[in-house]
C-alpha cells in the first residue's frame, strides 16, 4: 500500500514537518567519518600494533594505549571488538578527505583493532597523533585524539567515542570536546599517563578505561540518523 506523502497541505501539521526542498547529499567531512570497519574477518596478529603494519617504522612518539571495557556495574565486557583510527604524528589522516598539507607517513595507516579478553582488557601499540587544523572557526585546531569504536554482538550495535591526551593546550577551543557539557564527563574522555605501561626507552603508556553505561559512563557520539 502506498505510504502517505510527507507533505499533505490539508493536514496542517505536515506543512511544518515536511521538507519543502529536494533532499541533497552533503559531502562528508573528517568529523563525519565513522571509522575503518574492517569487515567480518577476525582480528589478525598485528592488527593491534599500528607500528608494525608496514615494512618500516612510522615517524613519531610510540605509545601504548590500553585499558578495560566495563559495564555500568564495573564488570568486564568480554570479547568485544575494539577499533581505533587516528591521524599520524604530523596530524594527517590517511584518507582522501584530508587535504591538510602535512606529510603522509607511508609506514602508518592509522587504524587498528583487537578483542577484549576475559577481564575486558585491550591494548594497542601506536604513534601519538598530532593536532591538525579543521576550519571549523578561525585558527581552529583539533587536540590530539584517537577515535574508538566498540561493537556489540552485531555490527549495527556500535558505540563511538574519542580519547584525548592529558594536558592538551587545545581543549579550551575544541567544540567537539566541549560539546560534552559536564566537566566530569569530559574528563572521562581524557586518558591518564601510565608509567607502569611504559616500555623503557621505547614507548610511553596511556590508560583509557571505557564505561558503557551508568553514572560514570564514557561520553559517546550520538548515532547518525
Amino acid at each position: 500500500m502506498e505510504q502517505p506523502p510527507y507533505l499533505y497541505p490539508d493536514y496542517v501539521g505536515t506543512r511544518l514537518r515536511a521538507p519543502k526542498e529536494p533532499l541533497i547529499i552533503l559531502p562528508k567531512t573528517l568529523s563525519d567519518v565513522t571509522g575503518p570497519v574492517y569487515g567480518h574477518h577476525r582480528p589478525g596478529e598485528l592488527d593491534n600494533d599500528l607500528t608494525r603494519q608496514h615494512e618500516g617504522e612510522p615517524q613519531g612518539q610510540k605509545i601504548i594505549v590500553h585499558g578495560r571495557v566495563l559495564d555500568g556495574d564495573g564488570r568486564p565486557v568480554r570479547n568485544t571488538l575494539v577499533e581505533i583510527w587516528q591521524a599520524n604524528a604530523a596530524g594527517r589522516y590517511r584518507h582522501k578527505v584530508d587535504q591538510h598539507p602535512a606529510p603522509i607517513d607511508p609506514n602508518f595507516s592509522g587504524a587498528g583493532r583487537t578483542m577484549t579478553d576475559d577481564d575486558g582488557y585491550y591494548r594497542f601499540i601506536t604513534i601519538k597523533p598530532g593536532a591538525y587544523p579543521w576550519q571549523n572557526h578561525y585558527n581552529a585546531w583539533r587536540p590530539a585524539h584517537i577515535h574508538f569504536s566498540l561493537f556489540g554482538r552485531a555490527f549495527r550495535s556500535r558505540l563511538v567515542t574519542q580519547m584525548y591526551f592529558p594536558g592538551d593546550p587545545l581543549f579550551f577551543q575544541d567544540p567537539i570536546f566541549n560539546s560534552v557539557r559536564d566537566e566530569k564527563a569530559r574528563q572521562r574522555m581524557i586518558s591518564t599517563f601510565d608509567l607502569d605501561a611504559t616500555i623503557p626507552e621505547e614507548a610511553l603508556g596511556f590508560r583509557f578505561d571505557i564505561v558503557l553505561e551508568g553514572r560514570y559512563a564514557t561520553p559517546f557520539e550520538r548515532p547518525h540518523a
